[in-house]
């Protein structure tokens, strides 16, 4: 091993940056070591360096990661044949061959203090380069495999958040909130403090006080259309006793390292059971969720002309949309409202994307936790962010206990969607 990756041994501050190859060698020694005292260290020392390198040595250590890491193809041949020749073993050895050397690489990193949290900023690193370098895929699909199991619900733990949690939490809650922007500590407090107010996160051992994921639950006495009265800081609060719904209005990802592992589905669920048992006075469980996507596919719908989903009728019907602050106009609001449910239930009911699914990603998440399309509203979230990418549409998707097994078989085995008799027949005759 050259002098510079003996200096990066039980690594401080090197001199000069952190190269590809110096964390290379640390990683080439980390496999190499059989010894765990040893191996802790240099686990520790390829953390540290990682952290110290620019980052472009990072993505080059990762593409390197892809490139020299993968499975032993020798090995796999061996392994064949010697499955072919009917050897008792030969399966095992095929398993062994198999998994890229990379994965072997993660277990080991993640022995290190803090290399789960490393391995998850490594990942963010990786999706971050993944678009413009198509070749990190193999690498990204490692860290998924492995995330899977060491993030699955076994070891995640629920945590209601409130106004005593410790501050540096509270911050990192204004800072993930990534649904309805918390502006200060004044609108934090007025989502944790009043009776009628919930927050909930999935928290892991290994990543102590940084929320996975959190769900900010309003309770209320009816099914809400609009988010602006859920936020609003001089609404009254009512006594939670009196609650017949609770809201899921925001959930957040936190960690973008942590992509494709799914903490929301579980979340919901278990939120829902924690506040059945509290409060039995609560009938309904229902969301007030955005809809990212809308406002992109009804501009390529309205482009798209005869060739899409809307009608000549309803085509012009949303030309109000481009009136300057349409939604400031009483009668052009109206107008919209008109033509904006039709336009919606075309989006949830019919538009696919080119794997055949929902085209809305949030539509997918909870159609495939078991829930229900019930409500469309359009004027939901007049926000300049709701205007830009829903033309101010929110939905209520419904929880109901005793139907989420039912919806979710329905969505995973069929693709069937579980919607209100009130939303299909907005659908355009």
């Amino acid at each position: 091993m050259s002098e510079r990756g003996r200096a990066l041994i039980g690594w401080r501050n090197p001199e000069g940056p952190v190269s590809a190859p110096d964390l290379v060698q640390l990683a080439d020694l980390l496999l190499s070591r059989r010894g765990e005292a040893s191996g802790v260290a240099l686990a520790r020392s390829l953390v540290r360096a990682y952290g110290a390198a620019p980052m472009a040595e990072r993505h080059a250590f990762l593409l390197l990661l892809a490139e020299r890491y993968g499975p032993d193809a020798e090995g796999v041949a061996r392994a064949v044949a010697a499955l072919q020749a009917g050897e008792p073993a030969a399966l095992e050895g095929l398993h062994a061959a198999a998994e890229p050397r990379r994965q072997e690489l993660f277990r080991r990193i993640n022995l290190a203090p803090g290399g789960t949290a490393a391995l998850v900023g490594m990942r963010e690193d990786l999706l971050g380069a993944l678009p413009e370098t198509p070749a990190l895929r193999p690498v990204d699909e490692d860290f998924a495999h492995l995330f899977g199991s060491w993030f699955n619900r076994g070891f995640l733990t629920l945590r209601q958040i409130d106004w005593n949690t410790p501050a540096s939490i509270l911050e990192k809650i204004i800072r993930y909130e990534a649904v309805h922007q918390i502006q200060n500590w004044d609108d934090l407090r007025n989502r944790l403090q009043p009776t009628d107010r919930r927050c909930f996160a999935f928290f892991h051992p290994q990543l102590v006080d940084e929320p996975l994921i959190f769900v900010e639950v309003a309770l209320t006495r009816e099914i809400p259309g609009a988010v602006g009265p859920l936020l609003d800081l001089s609404r009254q609060p009512i006594p939670a006793e009196e609650a017949t719904t609770a809201v899921f209005y925001s959930i957040s990802n936190t960690q973008r390292g942590l992509a494709g592992v799914s903490f929301g589905n579980f979340l919901i669920k278990q939120v829902v059971e924690v506040l059945r048992e509290a409060l039995p006075g609560i009938r309904n469980f229902v969301t007030l969720s955005p809809v990212p996507g809308f406002a992109r596919w009804l501009a390529a719908e309205r482009k798209a002309g005869d060739q899409g989903l809307l009608a000549a009728p309803l085509r012009e019907a949303l030309t109000v949309l481009e009136q300057p602050l349409w939604h400031q106009d009483s009668e052009a609001a109206a107008r919209a409202k008109a033509a904006l449910i039709p336009a919606a239930a075309l989006y949830f009911l019919k538009a696919r994307d080119r794997r055949g699914r929902p085209v809305d990603p949030v539509a997918r998440f909870h159609l495939g936790n078991g829930a229900r399309l019930e409500r469309l509203n359009p004027l939901g979230d007049l926000s300049e962010n709701g205007l830009r990418q829903s033309q101010g549409l929110m939905v209520n998707y419904l929880y109901a206990p005793n139907e989420i097994e039912r919806n979710h078989e329905g969505f995973a085995e069929a693709g069937t969607i579980a919607a209100s008799d009130a939303l299909r027949k907005a659908l355009p005759g």
